[in-house]
């Protein structure tokens, strides 16, 4: 079978650069996008920004030293404010990532495949989203430890139901399409026609799907360290952060404030990312 014979078969849209013009041209998309980016480097390049190791006592218990002062064991709270993001997000971007490969696949054949197969894995996304994902989280790394891996492995799976979710209705409504019968017809193998005509017409909304869940799993992940069970000290994280500026907030607000800002900053840079992407790659909205 020749291959590029099956790709002249698939769904047509814009050209790639055409889609990336009308994608930062929405300010939805790109505002937002410009922050996460910002404080994406940031939090990268913590380890060598940082004023100074977010270990260290550089001052005074609460002291106004350094930019943003000094925490209730004199450490620089910039450095630890740095660090903790770039710890939250690495646990966000690896449990979704987790739960983005597992949730396509599942997604994926769950759609194409049909009858006993998707049944099975339908019901089973179905029991996982029956409990409260926060609850489910706190008894999970419970049993299994405050260890980030197990922190990331537990949101991963969480999210694995909103990629299969949203891939099944999506293969779906395609799985009978004109390109994928044509394929079928050229003798192409179903990992061909999952991968190769499949996906790449379903990919707008698992990309949404995305910032969506990095936005949540942030969420959890705070929550998670706000309650002792996510990154354990000396590590900070920002949920950590907030959960020790608590006890300090007539003393020292800003030791809650910083943290808390740069959550809030995170999820809504990201909602609005994902309502913006949203939008934008809507072929309903944006006609080819």
């Amino acid at each position: 079978m020749d291959s590029s014979a099956v790709h002249e078969v698939s769904a047509r849209g814009p050209g790639a650069r055409q889609r990336i013009r009308r994608v930062l041209a929405n300010p939805k998309v790109s505002i937002p996008g410009a922050i996460l980016l910002v404080i994406v480097v940031l939090a990268a390049l913590s380890p060598i920004i940082s004023p100074a190791d977010y270990r260290d006592q550089v001052g005074f218990p609460l002291d106004t030293v350094g930019v943003m002062g000094t925490d209730d064991f004199g450490r620089d709270v910039l450095s630890r404010l740095l660090v903790g993001a770039r710890t939250s997000l690495i646990v966000a971007l690896l449990a979704v990532a987790i739960a983005a490969v597992l949730g396509v696949i599942l997604g994926l054949v769950a759609g194409y495949r049909g009858g006993v197969t998707a049944s099975a894995i339908m019901r089973s996304i179905d029991v996982l989203l029956s409990f409260p994902p926060v609850i489910l989280a706190i008894a999970a790394v419970a049993i299994l430890g405050p260890q980030l891996q197990n922190v990331i492995l537990i949101i991963g799976v969480l999210y694995i139901p909103r990629f299969t979710r949203v891939v099944y209705t999506q293969v779906l409504s395609l799985k009978h399409a004109d390109f994928v019968q044509a394929a079928l017809s050229m003798g192409a193998p179903s990992r061909y026609i999952l991968f190769k005509s499949l996906l790449p017409n379903i990919a707008a909304p698992i990309i949404v799907q995305l910032t969506l869940s990095l936005s949540f799993a942030i969420q959890i992940e705070a929550g998670l360290s706000f309650l002792g069970l996510g990154a354990q000290p000396p590590m900070p994280s920002l949920g950590t952060m907030v959960g020790a500026g608590r006890d300090y907030l007539e003393v020292q607000p800003s030791l809650l404030i910083y943290p808390a800002l740069v959550i809030v900053g995170i999820v809504l840079c990201l909602n609005v990312l994902g309502d913006g992407l949203r939008d934008a790659l809507d072929p309903r909205l944006n006609p080819a």
